[in-house]
């Protein structure tokens, strides 16, 4: 079936009429140069906006205080209310699905007056009071010294965690940090560490520009009390944080004595939610981007199709004579079917490389002018690649068979009387 002289013959046909031949496999070649093309832009769409999440964990939520909207055991519309650090214990002995459960304070910096000072060096930077669970939540990489750990939470150590930002402004290029001091609101702290945040969603710069103290350190300098001011929140692998989110405000509804209809004072934001809508985004994207490509690719096959009838048009005689001479009718078929297959995958396979190479170009050109928001890395797996690859066999068949059809139908007689 596969010998040389069907080859050749098939090299003939295809070859008889160049123009005619890159007219038809053009079709082919957009549809899948099109279908890898919008692949790998919706790729590098989705890499660009889950890097914007960093290395957070997906898995979280963020529960903060609001004024109360209604009337609730005699106590006022209006109320404003803290959480406590009492609000964390219940939660810890409530939800056994529960990882992580982080309560914050924050000293605002970026859009407040300048509150830390180094010398005669001023900065407004975000102080947050912490404990060590938190950089399991938003990790960040420590570039020197270490992080905050319990003995600093038990002993209320006043010690500081400064991102590279924050060294930066306060210190001269060589000059160490780690055993300086700085003085936050006129406490003073020592520096035991120093951390880089890895994200691109428009704010890396104003991310290494953040100090951490221990959670009780931070109430203790700042009157803040066993005050909460938020709180972030992480279950366990297996457990999204949506199934937990209303159990867990209504905890805190009945901790603070807040109306149980009252759903505006407890604000939070479900980054796992947020996250799974970004997933089906994506997931509607790629399928778009296959639906269009295939689209484009049936056109093209239905032009190979077409083409295909007007060859064996073209060769009714000498399917006649071949008839004729006792070649059996499915010997016929194959060679019709194998053309149309030939055709469909040089064609499809030019139309892949072409859009791998051109994917390596915006690569490099994303490589040369540096990070992009919201876009990176467009890219195509080797499974779209063998899905194309499938897609061009079968679409071969199909764009052969009813010319296939045809040719076996002719008889041999009718055949030889064709001019």
């Amino acid at each position: 079936m596969f010998n040389r002289d069907r080859w050749k013959e098939i090299l003939e046909v295809l070859t008889s009429n160049w123009f005619r031949t890159i007219l038809t496999a053009f079709g082919v070649f957009w549809g899948i140069l099109i279908l890898i093309i919008l692949l790998a832009a919706g790729k590098g769409l989705e890499n660009g906006i889950k890097s914007s999440f960093g290395d957070i964990a997906t898995n979280t939520m963020f529960m903060w205080s609001q004024a109360t909207s209604k009337e609730y055991v005699g106590l006022p519309k209006g109320r404003r209310f803290n959480f406590k650090v009492e609000d964390v214990t219940s939660l810890r002995e409530n939800f056994s699905k529960l990882r992580y459960i982080s309560p914050r304070n924050r000293l605002d910096g970026f859009e407040g007056g300048n509150n830390v000072v180094r010398g005669i060096k001023i900065g407004a930077f975000n102080v947050y009071g912490d404990y060590p669970e938190i950089i399991n939540q938003d990790p960040m990489t420590i570039t020197s010294g270490r992080f905050i750990n319990y003995s600093d939470i038990n002993q209320k150590r006043k010690i500081a965690i400064i991102g590279e930002g924050v060294k930066k402004a306060l210190f001269e290029k060589d000059e160490i940090a780690l055993g300086e001091y700085v003085k936050i609101q006129g406490v003073n702290f020592m520096i035991v560490g120093t951390y880089k945040k890895n994200n691109n969603n428009g704010n890396a710069e104003e991310g290494q520009k953040e100090i951490f103290v221990p959670f009780t350190s931070f109430s203790q300098a700042f009157n803040r009390g066993n005050d909460v001011g938020w709180m972030a929140i992480t279950a366990k692998d297996g457990t999204s944080i949506t199934s937990l989110k209303e159990d867990i405000i209504n905890q805190m509804k009945n901790n603070r004595k807040i109306h149980p209809e009252d759903n505006r004072a407890i604000g939070n934001f479900d980054l796992y939610e947020e996250y799974n809508r970004v997933e089906s985004l994506f997931i509607a994207m790629q399928l778009i981007a296959y639906f269009v490509g295939i689209l484009v690719l049936i056109s093209g096959i239905i032009g190979v199709s077409n083409i295909m009838l007007i060859v064996v048009k073209e060769r009714t005689k000498e399917i006649g004579i071949r008839r004729a001479l006792g070649e059996d009718p499915w010997s016929i078929k194959v060679q019709i079917l194998m053309e149309s297959i030939f055709l469909t995958i040089i064609s499809g396979m030019t139309g892949i490389i072409i859009g791998a190479l051109f994917i390596y170009g915006i690569n490099a050109l994303l490589d040369s002018i540096g990070p992009v928001d919201m876009f990176m890395n467009p890219s195509v797996s080797l499974d779209i690649v063998v899905i194309a690859l499938i897609i061009l066999v079968v679409s071969g068949l199909l764009a052969g068979f009813i010319p296939a059809q045809s040719a076996i139908k002719v008889k041999p007689i009718d055949a030889l009387r064709t001019e």
